[in-house]
């Protein structure tokens, strides 16, 4: 019998006493007298207040209010011992018990090969008990010791992010003569002590580094969103999660599960003893498509050429490649400059670490141009201009232009130069590709000003994935933005109305990519997959794969998903092939030398566009190869530079070479102006 079953006894002992005690005292006949005058018996009346009656009465009331509370006793205990004798058991435990958690590694991140982007190393942790704060003596000596300030090991012993129970991250990465030090006086350091933790390593540098993006210690946004989300991995204060990049996206299967062990605390939370544990599981390494010699090829050529421009007294704010396997949407490359290194996340950043890498002046090294950065697509989208004008009836493969270098089509006062500005001369739709000449495609935007279907031609562009996500499975897309009459009326709210409208002349702009026309490089390259595989086109994706932690097959395999499969007339496809085999063969002499020394054929497009807001050009090429039987699609932009003919192009150029084992090895520098 349990100390609980006894009180339980005694109290129903003493109930039984006190209706005995009542059954005794409380039925006395004392209020009743007989008149021994020989009368009849009768009530003596008033009240009886002789010393047995009082007694007796005062004993009945204290019966009742002890009795009474006895039962609530009886009721509390009931309640207390059978009712809820679980829930308070457990709340005692919790007085005594806490949980202390250990972070797990998390998982790799390799290329499609198996090269290691992304790994862990150990990293000589100095970690502290809570108690060491109450010692001035031990703070001053561990911060000589470490190189650290008494003040700022003060503040790192008080924080309490990791958990109450868990020892305080004083110092990551100290050398070994700090932990042989500390080994060699315990008694100087006395809650003090060295772990052997976890760190995020970068093998290949900041090789990919917008892709695999950056860790970093939770946000309390990151830890509201996982209380509410059951799904989602929950978090704790101080866990390191992905905060970009592939980190982000696949933070689910990256972050490992943390280790638990139980301890005892005494009233003041010191720990006492351990108890049972359970070892932290690694996260799961994830396989990208990323090939990382072709994603170094794209690297090397745009700072190559970005170098050139400095060299040149230019000022390019930055630039951005996407290669992809038109076949099936693979990402085998995608790079942004100017760029940065993950590794100053690990341990925390500092101000003005953060300050250089978020400000204008260094041209937002955080920021993935390739998904992100919002630019005019230029000469780019004139291939989807013929194919808008051809399925609308306002030009066909017979049309005939002429080409001056002025365009009237609205009148003088309306007037438009081309880019050539001594003028193409005698032009069709085919030859104003390959050529890219302004004024065949003046004349089409002029014809959908006065079409039926006067957004024939946006329809198009949208249709090809301009102007929305592509749906790639990295954070921070941008979307881009294809302008039409309704978008321009809202957008422009604080100018005349005269102003927002939209005018003839927005035809002719959109029509070579300006005006309002925004695109990210992606949906350039994924737009072009499209004519390359001749009507399909696929989401991009750099999941190739989630490895098994068993073994080496995979738990998790990327599904190819198509997302359109576009259809145009043979006639306009072959037009449009043909226009864009010129650019590569038949533009410019210069610039074919730069693709005759590669063995397979090209079609591709350059182009120059207006960033009139921030007074630079923004450069393009994209280009598939090999142009009978398409497998790679490469786009590239040059943020700040003079032409696509000689900035772009030669980065497209280096990763099909990269791809096919034949670098450029042409020196002529391409006298084409788009």
């Amino acid at each position: 019998m349990d100390f609980s079953h006894v009180i339980v006894a005694v109290c129903i002992a003493l109930a039984v006493l006190l209706i005995l005690l009542f059954l005794v005292f409380g039925r006395s006949e004392a209020a009743y007298t007989f008149d021994i005058g020989g009368g009849s018996p009768r009530a003596s009346g008033g009240r009886d207040e002789s010393a047995e009656t009082t007694f007796s009465s005062r004993l009945m009331g204290f019966g009742v209010f002890i009795g009474g509370v006895f039962c609530a006793l009886l009721a509390r205990l009931w309640s207390m011992q059978l009712v809820s004798s679980d829930e308070y058991a457990k709340e005692a435990e919790s007085n005594r018990t806490r949980t202390v958690t250990t972070s797990a590694p998390r998982g790799r991140i390799l290329d499609r090969n198996g090269v290691e982007i992304v790994t862990n190393r150990s990293s000589l942790t100095v970690v502290a008990e809570s108690d060491v704060a109450d010692d001035e003596v031990e703070m001053q000596l561990l911060g000589n010791l470490i190189g650290m300030p008494r003040q700022a090991v003060y503040r790192k012993v008080i924080d309490t992010s990791e958990g109450a129970q868990s020892a305080r991250t004083v110092a990551t990465d100290v050398s070994r003569r700090v932990v042989a030090y500390l080994g060699e006086h315990p008694t100087a350091f006395s809650g003090v002590s060295v772990q052997q933790r976890s760190q995020r390593a970068y093998p290949q540098g900041s090789l990919a580094a917008h892709v695999v993006g950056y860790t970093g210690t939770v946000t309390s946004e990151q830890l509201e969103s996982s209380v509410d989300d059951e799904d989602s991995v929950q978090y704790k204060s101080g866990d390191i999660v992905g905060q970009s990049g592939v980190e982000a996206a696949y933070e689910s299967v990256l972050q490992g599960i943390r280790g638990e062990q139980t301890v005892y605390v005494d009233s003041n939370g010191k720990i006492l003893q351990s108890s049972t544990k359970i070892d932290p599981q690694s996260g799961s390494d994830v396989v990208l498509t990323i090939d990382i010699d072709i994603q170094r090829a794209a690297e090397e050529s745009l700072q190559k050429v970005l170098k050139q421009l400095k060299d040149k007294e230019k000022n390019p704010a930055g630039g951005s490649v996407v290669c992809l396997d038109c076949t099936n949407g693979e990402v085998l490359a995608m790079a942004s400059a100017p760029t940065f290194s993950p590794s100053i996340f690990v341990g925390g950043i500092a101000n003005s670490d953060w300050d250089s890498l978020t400000n204008e002046s260094s041209h937002y090294p955080l920021l993935n141009r390739a998904i992100s950065g919002q630019y005019p697509c230029a000469s780019t989208v004139k291939p989807f201009t013929a194919f808008a004008a051809l399925e609308n009836g306002i030009a066909s493969s017979e049309s005939g232009y002429y080409c001056n270098g002025w365009w009237t089509g609205f009148g003088d006062a309306y007037g438009m130069w081309c880019y050539n500005h001594d003028g193409h001369g005698a032009m069709n739709l085919q030859s104003g590709i390959t050529y890219s000449c302004d004024v065949v495609f003046y004349e089409i935007g002029k014809g959908f000003s006065n079409s039926s279907n006067k957004e024939g031609m946006q329809e198009t562009f949208r249709e090809y994935g301009l102007g929305s996500v592509t749906g790639i499975d990295l954070p921070s897309e941008a979307s881009g933005r294809v302008p039409d009459a309704e978008w321009k009326w809202n957008y422009f709210t604080n100018v005349p109305d005269s102003e927002r409208e939209w005018h003839p002349g927005d035809y002719c702009n959109i029509a070579i990519g300006q005006g309002d026309m925004l695109v990210t490089c992606l949906q350039v390259a994924n737009a072009y997959t499209s004519i390359a595989n001749r009507g399909p086109m696929y989401k991009p994706h750099v999941l190739k794969s989630v490895k098994s932690g068993i073994g080496s097959g995979s738990v998790i395999d990327y599904n190819v998903s198509q997302t359109a499969d576009i259809e145009e007339a043979d006639s306009d496809r072959a037009l449009v092939e043909n226009g864009l085999l010129g650019v590569i063969y038949e533009e410019s002499e210069s610039q074919a030398a730069h693709w005759t020394n590669l063995d397979v054929k090209v079609a591709g497009k350059t182009g120059t566009g207006e960033q009139s807001a921030v007074d630079r050009n923004i450069c393009w090429m994209v280009a598939y190869a090999p142009a009978d039987d398409p497998k790679y699609v490469v786009a590239a932009n040059v943020d700040g530079g003079d032409w696509g003919s000689t900035t772009a192009m030669l980065v497209v150029r280096d990763v099909l070479g990269q791809i096919f084992g034949q670098p450029d090895t042409a020196t002529t520098v391409s006298d084409t102006t788009d």
